[in-house]
């Protein structure tokens, strides 16, 4: 999806969800090589190459537990088509997990996987500010928007699209909203950017939390954007901000009616999009059953989105491509109720990737849930000997629900504690408060009991 959806929903029980934490080893040992020459973790570093050369600045801000993010290191960042773009930035990508970035994230904050920023290094300032995946000739459009903001000059629709971009680059989603959609309405209906701007105007206006209003705008431009990957982009977020409606909101059924019906027309194969995309649609669409109580629907779109996941995961070239399927495997299973049918390709995961936390940290949550607490815990064990950062806060929330299933209420309490004694460690920006405030609310039930 443009935006990583369990980013977001944070129904995707090991997606994007909003805290994290990196794996041991280096992103250059576990994903194929990039023809774009990417500088690792050293912002310094990049921002005076950058300056030396008078370019501007392409950030890809990550996390490994971010299947959309793995699914651009895997299909994305490797095609051969965009080494011709490598002298057009300095490039960097960013983890958000290891503590060494957070001076970063406390300058440019991120609230969903991945976000790409084009920076000015000469302000360090953020030009463009787009959040979730995108395909080669998407990439492209951005890097020339980016271009066209740094050298300035842009008029008409291109320089409110820039405005737009810069405005939602410094955190001000309303302001940014209310800009794209001026640039919408006085563009021709054959502008080369309206899908690109429908994207951002859409994400800008869930970030200010206008469900209605970004809903709408989906239903009302897609009829003007052709068949393409922006176009399933659009309707899942139209779907996206549906969701997201209070149920008082009148009219909400019919418009809900109406975003699944285009949520299910991006799923036609005649749109070329990157599976893991088509993936997020399908969670979306899952959820929507699920809100309107249809049980059965849930299950019968769970079950055509594992068969899709299991094929996908089937032809991926490589164990890490393998692996970018692996956490929606793993939430569709749970829909249609068969765990176990994830387990194995968690396991392949573990054995092929040994440096990499999540294959036994997302098993600890299954054989909980199937009753192998001690499966759960030497699994959570595993998975704390290579987390860190926020994600392991997670980690051990999880594995003190494995011990309180145990029958273990003194230990869980003391990983609850040991949790925010780390937590203490680390910079708001890799812990956020909303995030230590759960793990305090779930000691306090715990000691109270």
């Amino acid at each position: 999806m443009r935006l990583p959806l369990s980013c977001l929903l944070v129904v995707g029980l090991w997606g994007c969800a909003a805290t994290r934490g990196p794996v041991v080893s280096e992103p250059s040992a576990a994903h194929a090589p990039s023809p774009l020459p990417f500088i690792e973790n050293d912002y310094a570093r990049a921002l005076a190459e950058a300056r030396s050369r008078g370019v501007p600045l392409f950030v890809d801000t990550w996390a490994p537990w971010c299947h959309t993010c793995r699914s651009m290191k895997a299909y994305v960042f490797t095609d051969p088509a965009l080494a011709k773009h490598a002298g057009r930035f300095v490039w960097l990508e960013v983890d958000t997990d290891q503590p060494r970035n957070a001076d970063f994230l406390e300058k440019y904050p991120v609230e969903s996987w991945p976000t790409f920023f084009i920076l000015d290094p000469r302000e360090e300032k953020a030009l463009v500010r787009f959040a979730g995946s995108a395909t080669v000739p998407q990439l492209e459009k951005l890097f020339e928007d980016g271009e066209r903001a740094y050298q300035g000059g842009a008029q008409g629709p291109e320089a409110l699209l820039a405005r737009g971009d810069a405005l939602y680059g410094a955190s001000q989603a309303a302001e940014a909203a209310d800009v794209l959609t001026q640039a919408l309405a006085e563009a021709p209906a054959d502008w080369s950017r309206r899908g690109r701007a429908l994207e951002s105007l859409l994400v800008a206006q869930y970030g200010a939390r206008r469900y209605e209003a970004c809903a709408r705008t989906a239903l009302a431009e897609l009829p003007r954007v052709p068949h393409s990957a922006s176009w399933a982009n659009a309707a899942g977020l139209g779907l996206l901000c549906g969701l997201r409606l209070p149920p008082e909101t009148p009219g909400a059924r019919e418009l809900m009616a109406s975003l699944e019906e285009r949520g299910q027309q991006a799923l036609s194969p005649d749109i070329a999009m990157p599976a893991d995309d088509r993936s997020g649609v399908y969670e979306l669409l899952v959820e929507a059953r699920q809100q309107a109580k249809d049980t059965e629907g849930a299950k019968a779109l769970a079950a055509r989105w594992l068969s899709f996941l299991e094929a996908e995961a089937a032809r991926a070239p490589t164990p890490e491509a393998r692996t970018v399927f692996d956490s929606h495997r793993m939430l569709a299973a749970l829909v249609l109720g068969e765990p176990m049918r994830a387990v194995p390709a968690l396991e392949q995961s573990e054995k092929d990737l040994p440096g990499d936390y999540n294959p036994p940290a997302r098993l600890a949550n299954l054989y909980r849930q199937l009753g192998r607490l001690d499966d759960a815990l030497a699994a959570s064990t595993r998975a704390l000997e290579k987390v860190e950062g926020g994600r392991r806060l997670r980690v051990m929330s999880e594995r003190a629900d494995i011990q309180l299933a145990r029958g273990e209420r003194d230990a869980a309490l003391r990983t609850l504690e040991d949790a925010l004694a780390y937590a203490r460690t680390l910079s708001p920006a890799q812990a956020p408060p909303a995030s230590v405030a759960r793990l305090e609310k779930k000691l306090a039930e715990l000691q109270a009991k």
